[in-house]
């Protein structure tokens, strides 16, 4: 695939009013802010003709920038040594591409060219991305990357949306909330769970990288809705629960099940899944409303050794699943700003985020983004026909998307060792 850049530029907000907003302050990162990965994330949104022009789309993200200035600031430290946000409006990088063949089918099957699609994620300068593709077909390929530590998937979804209704000419509604100073630790702290060892580490373990000979591949997986309704039914049967289990869990557990098969891993080991959980529906006194702008995510580590996974049927590894989730609760939450915020308790320890880990094996992480409204980015020509996470090849790293293939569908990104993906292609779709 080659494609030609036509132009680059900083986009910075555009103001209706003379009076502009001080360039000089600084927004320290929140403690949830600061355990997640310093990294950029990207998605690739794209759309059949026709289209608006480059420069609508430009200036609907200017004025979406009015309200979501993060985007166009840096990263600095303030004279306590804590990372900040600086609300320069130095701008965030704009790309124009072109490339003078059809799109084709390039993005059905996840593939390095993928990235070619979007400025590079290894950005330390810049807080957010976008590069415009339009092809010889007409199809146009919106990408937008952004630092994690700006903000999660749902923050950074409402500003997905946000930026299609200004390039529309409708009002942002509704507006972030910005303030990254409402998680406040109790009086007395109350540590009531273990944070050692989850969200932080005494010292940084030596990190995965696989061997060159060990290739990563990204299959994606798709689940046809009926194939879903099946496994759902099935991990229900015995459910001790009132509630059934959730697509995701029931799709998680199947997916546990058949990597850790693939893997060929012993039946001793221990093997463990990092759920992200969003605390917006979770926190409370005082609560953290849906339109908080940053992260508030913390990750639930349900764990089984190897042969009991097997052995046993899916409504086990749901069962897992469900009460690891269902423990990242409000108390647990709090557990967590409390210890993040005593001096004594984080003496010596750092973040166990590690965005250098590129074999997760014999664990797995997982990003559901099902409920995040990407489909939303609709720039006065109907939303995307397509969204695809961009190429990221870190072993049991998985991403999980709705798919347009079908109503119900869903798309899972799986990232494995090269010799394994066929064995796990092959038993996919049995449900023993």
């Amino acid at each position: 695939m080659k494609i030609k850049i036509e132009s680059s530029k900083l986009v910075k907000p555009s103001y209706e009013s003379p009076t502009h907003p001080a360039t000089d302050v600084l927004i320290p990162l929140s403690l949830f802010d600061a355990v997640t990965f310093d990294t950029h994330v990207g998605g690739l949104y794209v759309y059949r003709p026709p289209t608006p022009p480059n420069r609508v789309i430009e200036q609907g993200l200017r004025k979406a920038l009015v309200e979501y200035r993060e985007w166009a600031g840096r990263f600095v430290y303030d004279a306590d040594d804590r990372r900040c946000i600086i609300l320069n409006d130095e701008g965030l990088p704009f790309v124009e591409a072109s490339s003078e063949y059809p799109l084709g089918s390039i993005l059905d099957e996840p593939s390095p060219h993928h990235l070619d699609l979007h400025p590079s994620l290894d950005a330390p300068d810049f807080l957010a991305q976008v590069q415009l593709t339009r092809f010889a077909c007409g199809t146009l390929v919106v990408a937008f990357t952004s630092n994690h530590m700006v903000a999660d998937g749902l923050a950074t979804s409402g500003f997905i949306v946000a930026w299609g209704r200004a390039t529309r000419g409708l009002p942002m509604d509704p507006l972030p909330l910005h303030d990254r100073s409402i998680f406040v630790p109790r009086d007395p702290p109350r540590f009531q769970f273990q944070h050692r060892g989850v969200e932080y580490v005494d010292r940084r373990a030596t990190t995965k990288h696989s061997d060159p000979e060990d290739t990563i591949v990204v299959h994606k997986a798709r689940f046809p809705h009926d194939f879903v309704a099946k496994l759902k039914s099935e991990a229900s049967v015995n459910s001790p629960y009132t509630k059934p289990f959730t697509t995701f869990e029931c799709v998680m557990a199947h997916l546990w099940r058949k990597i850790t098969s693939a893997r060929g891993l012993s039946g001793k080991e221990t093997t463990k899944v990092k759920i992200a959980v969003n605390g917006r529906s979770r926190v409370s006194n005082p609560s953290v409303p849906m339109r908080y702008f940053g992260n508030v995510v913390l990750w639930a580590v349900p764990q089984s050794r190897v042969e009991d996974l097997l052995a046993k049927p899916v409504d086990h590894a749901a069962a897992l699943i469900h009460d690891a989730v269902a423990r990242v609760d409000d108390d647990y939450f709090r557990s967590f700003i409390d210890f993040s915020s005593s001096k004594e308790k984080m003496e010596g320890l750092v973040p166990s985020a590690d965005e250098e880990e590129m074999v997760l094996s014999p664990d797995l992480e997982v990003d559901c983004w099902l409920k995040f409204p990407y489909y939303g980015l609709d720039f006065g020509a109907g939303s995307p026909y397509l969204f695809v996470p961009s190429h990221l090849p870190v072993e049991g790293l998985l991403i999980i998307v709705p798919s347009l293939a079908g109503v119900g569908d869903i798309d899972v990104y799986v990232p494995l060792f090269e010799k394994n993906v066929d064995s796990f292609k092959s038993g996919l779709f049995s449900l023993d």
